[in-house]
C-alpha cells in the first residue's frame, strides 16, 4: 500500500474514504461489489445506515460509473464509485471520460491487489493504475480533494474484520484561490453570445445586459430571458455574416452552425472556461478567460433584428412542424419539453432527441426551476438510462416529488439497457423514460452519408436497424413498459406514475433526410421578412 496508507489496515483505509467524501460534500455513493473491494463495500453499507451516504448498489460496473455521473451532474457534488479489481475497473472508462470532459466530480475508487503482486498471475491482477487517460490519478484518500479523479488503493488481507463502524467527516484541506481572468467588452462590435452544455445563467444575465442576441443549446441552463433567440438555424442566413464577436460559454458541441461560427477566423472570440471546453483548435482571435462583464449596454438595434428574424424564423418552423405528416418526431420532441413542469427535470440523450429538442423546444418562463441536462461531454450514447436515473435521484433527494422525464432514442435505450437493472433493495426514481423508436439511426440520414450514393450500404452500417422487443426488454428487468403513439403522449405524460416506467413511441425514419431539407428550405423563405429591415439598419457586406 503506497506512501502514508503504507501500513493501515484495509479497514482503515476504507473508513477514511467515507471520512474524506463525506467531508468534501458527498451525499451519494456508488458500489459494484467484489472481493478486493470487501472493505470499502462493507464501510459505505454502514455509512448508509448511519444516514452519511445513500448508497445504490449495481452488479455492473459501466452502469455503475453512468449512473454516478448523473448523480454527480445533476447534484453538483462528488460522488464515488467503487469496483473491485481486474477488468471491472476498465469498466468504468466510457463515464470517467465523459465526466473528466464535462467536469462532472466523480471519484473512480479502485480496489487494487498489492503491488509486489503486479506482473505476477495472481487472480485478477493488472496494472490498473493511470488506467484513465487524462483523468487526474491519486492513491492515497488524502490527496482526493474533488473530482474528476480516479482514486487507486492497494488493498492487503486481511480484506474484512469485525468492526464497530464509526466515521469523523474529514474536510479537504481549502484549495489557494487563484487569480481570476475577467474581460471588459466594450458595446461597439456586434456580438452574440453562445450558450453550450453547462453553461449556467451567466450567459442569460450578460446577454441581457449587454443587449446582446444569445444562442444557447438546451442543456445549457440558460435558454431564457429577453435575449434568447432560439433557433440556431438564424446562423446560417446572412445575420451570422454580420458578426463581429462572440462569447462563448459551457461547451458548445451540439450544432454545425454554432462550430463553424467559433471557427471562423475573422470574429472576435472570448471563450469563459479552459480551452479544453472550446470545440476547435484556438487561434490568435480566440481568448480565454474566467469571466466577461460588458463596459456598457449595446445599441439596441442589433438584437431588435435577431429577435425579428427568430420570431419569423419560428414561425416558419412551426409550420413544417404541424403541416408535415413526416414530421412527427418533432412534434414527439415539443410534447415532451412541453410536459416538464416548473421544478421538473428532463435528461435528453444524444443524437437526434437533443437536436429536435434544440430546433422545436420553445423557451420556458424564467425562474422555473426546470432542470434540462445530457451527456454532452463526448456526446456518447453510453450509459445514457444509468445517467437519467442517477440524475432523477438526485434531483428528487433536493426537490422531493418533482417530476422527472427522458427522452432518447431506440439505439441508446438499448446501449445502455444494463440501467433498468436496479435491485429490489435499491433506491428508485420516479422517472419516465420515453423511447422515440425509429428501429435505428435516423441521425445519419441527414448527415453525408445519407446522401444517395451511400443508399447501398446505410442500412446495414449506419442506420442498423435492430427490430428489438423493447416490451421485453423491460419486462425482464420488471420495468412497465407502453407503447403509445404519438399523439397519445401528452396524455400519458400527465398521467401519474410512481416508479420506472418506459413508454416507447414508434416514430418513422424513412424521410428522415426530407424533413431536415424542408426545415432548412423553411428558414430560407422566412427571411424575406426580415431581409428590409436588415438592409434598413445598414448591416451590408
Amino acid at each position: 500500500m503506497p506512501g502514508a496508507e503504507r501500513d493501515r489496515s484495509s479497514v482503515a483505509v476504507a473508513r477514511s474514504l467515507v471520512e474524506r467524501m463525506v467531508g468534501l460534500g458527498a451525499t451519494e455513493a456508488v458500489l459494484a461489489p467484489g472481493s478486493r473491494s470487501g472493505p470499502i463495500a462493507l464501510a459505505l453499507h454502514a455509512a448508509d445506515a448511519d444516514g452519511l451516504l445513500r448508497l445504490h448498489v449495481r452488479v455492473d460496473e459501466r452502469e455503475a460509473g453512468f449512473l454516478a455521473l448523473g448523480l454527480a451532474k445533476a447534484s453538483g457534488a462528488p460522488v464515488p464509485v467503487v469496483t473491485t479489481s481486474g477488468t471491472a475497473v476498465a469498466n468504468l472508462h466510457p463515464a470517467m471520460l465523459e465526466a473528466l470532459h464535462a467536469d462532472v466530480p466523480v471519484v473512480a475508487v479502485t480496489a487494487d491487489r498489492p503491488g509486489h503482486l503486479r506482473g505476477t498471475g495472481a487472480n485478477q491482477t493488472t496494472d490498473q493504475r493511470r488506467i484513465f487517460p487524462g483523468v487526474p490519478y491519486v492513491d492515497e484518500v488524502p490527496a482526493v480533494l474533488g473530482g474528476p479523479v480516479h482514486l487507486n488503493l492497494e488493498l492487503d488481507e486481511p480484506l474484512v474484520e469485525p468492526v464497530e463502524w464509526h466515521f469523523a467527516p474529514d474536510p479537504a484541506p481549502g484549495s489557494a484561490a487563484r487569480e481570476r481572468t475577467v474581460v471588459t467588452l466594450e458595446p461597439g462590435p456586434r456580438t452574440v453570445v453562445v450558450a453550450g452544455d453547462d453553461a449556467g445563467p451567466r450567459a442569460r444575465i450578460l446577454a441581457r445586459d449587454a443587449r446582446w442576441p444569445l444562442l444557447a443549446e438546451p442543456s445549457s441552463g440558460a435558454r431564457t430571458g429577453e435575449a434568447l433567440v432560439s433557433c440556431r438555424l438564424l446562423l446560417d442566413s446572412p445575420l451570422a455574416d454580420h458578426v463581429e464577436r462572440v462569447v462563448s460559454v459551457g461547451h458548445p458541441t451540439l450544432s454545425r452552425p454554432v462550430s463553424q461560427l467559433l471557427a471562423r477566423s475573422d470574429v472576435d472570440v472570448v471563450h469563459l472556461g479552459p480551452p479544453a471546453t472550446f470545440p476547435h483548435v484556438p487561434g490568435p482571435n480566440v481568448r480565454f478567460a474566467d469571466d466577461v462583464e460588458a463596459a456598457a449596454s449595446s445599441d439596441a438595434s442589433w438584437l431588435g433584428l435577431w429577435r425579428l428574424a427568430d420570431a419569423a424564423l419560428t414561425r416558419a418552423v412551426d409550420e413544417v412542424v404541424r403541416d408535415r405528416p413526416d414530421a412527427v418526431p418533432l412534434r414527439v420532441a415539443r410534447t415532451l419539453a412541453a410536459a416538464v413542469p416548473p421544478g421538473g427535470m428532463l435528461f435528453v440523450g444524444s443524437s437526434h432527441p437533443i437536436r429536435d429538442l434544440d430546433l422545436v423546444a420553445r423557451p420556458y418562463p424564467a425562474g422555473e426551476h426546470r432542470l434540462v441536462i445530457a451527456n454532452r461531454g463526448l456526446a456518447g450514447i453510453d450509459g445514457t438510462v444509468s445517467s437519467a436515473v442517477g440524475a432523477a435521484l438526485a434531483r428528487q433527494r433536493r426537490r422531493p416529488g418533482s417530476a422527472a422525464l427522458a427522452v432518447m432514442g431506440d439505439l441508446t435505450f438499448l446501449h445502455g439497457a444494463g440501467g433498468l437493472l436496479i435491485g429490489p433493495a435499491e433506491p428508485r426514481p420516479d422517472l419516465t423514460v420515453v423511447v422515440v423508436n425509429d428501429d435505428g439511426g435516423s441521425i445519419f440520414a441527414t448527415l453525408e452519408q445519407g446522401a444517395g450514393e451511400y443508399a447501398s450500404a446505410f442500412e446495414r452500417v449506419y442506420a442498423t436497424p435492430t427490430g428489438a422487443d423493447l416490451e421485453a426488454l423491460c419486462r425482464a428487468h420488471g420495468v412497465p413498459h407502453r407503447r403509445v403513439s404519438p399523439d397519445d403522449l401528452a396524455g400519458a405524460l400527465e398521467e401519474p406514475a410512481a416508479g420506472l416506467r418506459v413508454l416507447e413511441v414508434p416514430v418513422p425514419r424513412a424521410a428522415r433526410r426530407d424533413l431536415a431539407g424542408a426545415v432548412r428550405a423553411a428558414a430560407t423563405a422566412s427571411q424575406e421578412s426580415w431581409q428590409r429591415a436588415l438592409d434598413a439598419l445598414g448591416y451590408r457586406e
